[in-house]
């Protein structure tokens, strides 16, 4: 339509395209407007519905609480929590009244909005947004929002029968930041507010009240109907076996208890284990609060299973609730577990890191004794061996029935290794020119340690063939060794020899030397 000179007609023709385009446009919108206002006037008509439901609940639960003292508590916490909503519900309500009167709308005869004209969201963006930020009012309603959750979170508590109903509440007024489909994350009010129509935002809130209003809803009828079920059944309980330790040696005494998920404090009529009945009448059999204690021989080495039933009454009838569990027996320990944590053998001068234990038996039971052994931490020693070829650490431990048992082990002792020299980071021989060797600096190192020992190079000779050998403190050229290297020819070696280093703890052999070819 753009291309090439055109005729009036033409002109005419492309300029009715673009109103035609135009009025689709309007007439888009205004459905998508209208939309919006029959959503809201839904949300309206359900919410006056709920209204006078929940004050049917609200006061079915004081006619309850009159009669049965189990409602009393609920009830207490239905009129907390419609004191909670009805303030809610009141704060939303001003901020749709904001968004009608800031737009400067005005309502028609039957008391409709005019949805077709609130297409603008101008003022609540400026009211709630600036820039990337929300403004002080827009944290105020976030903050509303989080006070009414934590209000109705509180009233909640812990208790594990309304686990559910606070799951679905988190649900219903998730407030996480949302990812859009560009992939920018944006906060709640962001993602569900700015930029929308009037109408929309308006239509969100009534959305929102009505939320309010089916957990008001949900939660009467909680109270009202399962609450106290909930809160008192032992259908929820799971019965678990607590081992009074994790492993038992082979022909111990299995010691443990049953215990529901919950206490309950309820004192079971029957108990069967590995179908056994056990005797409920015999002494130490159950505790004060209704916890079976089991004794009974372990089996073999290896993984057992303890299963059987926990029967109760309620409502005058038997409700069993089977258990099962797991324990482990081990062997009776007649040998410790020595290691060197770095290596088998031991080197003289240096902190050796060990780790010594006894299987199956607690560190401060454990007891273990060799020249230069020093305990560090719970299982960990270091190992400074003194004089001699060989060290044998001695191991003792008490078991739970009070007998010691013991052993031991030897270790071989070696010296540390004669370390290696290198000249700017190279090792044996290599090629240099005079400039690299007189800014170079000798270092020794120990290849193939585990330990983390460093070495400082005191002293080297420095040999130019045809020179006199130069002796040199510290670990670079002096100025008597960079004459020497001055006179020396391309082709010829220079020789560090006679390096020696220290530590900051045993004494160091004599570093292997660097040979150098000069390039230049």
């Amino acid at each position: 339509m753009a291309g090439g000179k055109q005729s009036a007609r033409q002109k005419m023709i492309n300029l009715m395209y673009l109103v035609f385009i135009a009025m689709i446009a309007m007439t888009m919108t205004k459905e998508v407007l209208s939309a919006f206002g029959s959503m809201n006037s839904k949300f309206v008509s359900t919410n006056e519905l709920t209204d006078k439901s929940n004050e049917t609940l609200l006061k079915g639960l004081e006619q309850k609480a009159e009669e049965k003292v189990e409602f009393k508590v609920p009830a207490e916490k239905a009129k907390v929590i419609k004191g909670i909503s009805d303030r809610f519900n009141s704060y939303l309500a001003d901020l749709k009244k904001d968004i009608v009167e800031g737009g400067g709308y005005e309502r028609e005869e039957n008391g409709d909005l005019p949805y077709e004209q609130m297409d603008k969201g101008d003022y609540l963006d400026e009211q709630w947004f600036t820039g990337d930020r929300l403004t002080i009012k827009g944290d105020s309603v976030m903050a509303s929002i989080n006070k009414y959750k934590s209000d109705i979170r509180g009233v909640l508590g812990n208790d594990e029968s309304y686990r559910a109903a606070i799951e679905n509440f988190e649900k219903r007024f998730d407030l996480s930041d949302i990812t859009n489909e560009e992939g920018d994350e944006l906060g709640y009010l962001d993602y569900n507010f700015k930029g929308f129509p009037a109408i929309a935002s308006y239509a969100k809130i009534t959305a929102m009240q009505n939320d309010v209003k089916t957990t008001e809803a949900n939660l009467y009828n909680l109270f009202l109907g399962n609450s106290l079920d909930e809160a008192i059944t032992l259908k929820n309980y799971t019965a678990i076996v607590i081992p009074d330790k994790n492993a038992f040696f082979a022909g111990e005494e299995f010691r443990g208890t049953v215990v529901l998920g919950k206490y309950a404090d309820v004192t079971p009529s029957k108990l069967n284990v590995n179908g056994k009945d056990i005797s409920l009448t015999e002494e130490g059999n159950i505790d004060s609060v209704g916890n079976a204690r089991l004794k009974f021989k372990t089996g073999n080495v290896g993984e057992h299973e303890v299963k059987g039933v926990f029967t109760f009454v309620e409502k005058g009838e038997e409700l069993p609730i089977p258990f099962v569990g797991n324990y482990v027996v081990v062997p009776r320990p007649n040998s410790a577990t020595i290691s060197a944590d770095k290596m088998n053998v031991v080197y003289r001068g240096v902190d050796n890191p060990m780790t010594i234990s006894f299987a199956g038996v607690s560190d401060n039971k454990v007891s273990a004794t060799a020249p230069g052994l020093n305990k560090v931490s719970t299982g960990k020693y270091n190992m400074k061996p003194q004089g001699g070829a060989k060290v044998t650490i001695s191991v003792s431990a008490t078991l739970d029935d009070g007998t010691r048992v013991g052993d031991n082990k030897e270790f071989r002792i070696k010296e540390i290794p004669a370390p290696t020299g290198y000249f700017r980071g190279v090792a044996g021989s290599t090629k240099m020119s005079k400039s690299g060797v007189e800014k170079g600096t000798v270092q020794a190192k120990l290849d193939d340690f585990d330990f983390d020992l460093p070495l400082r190079v005191t002293q080297f000779d420095f040999k130019v063939p045809g020179q006199p050998t130069i002796t040199v403190n510290g670990s670079k050229l002096d100025s008597r060794a960079k004459s020497a290297l001055n006179r020396a020819k391309r082709g010829q070696t220079v020789q560090i020899l006679n390096i020696k280093a220290k530590s900051s703890g045993p004494l160091i052999k004599r570093v292997a030397p660097v040979i150098i070819e000069i390039t230049n």
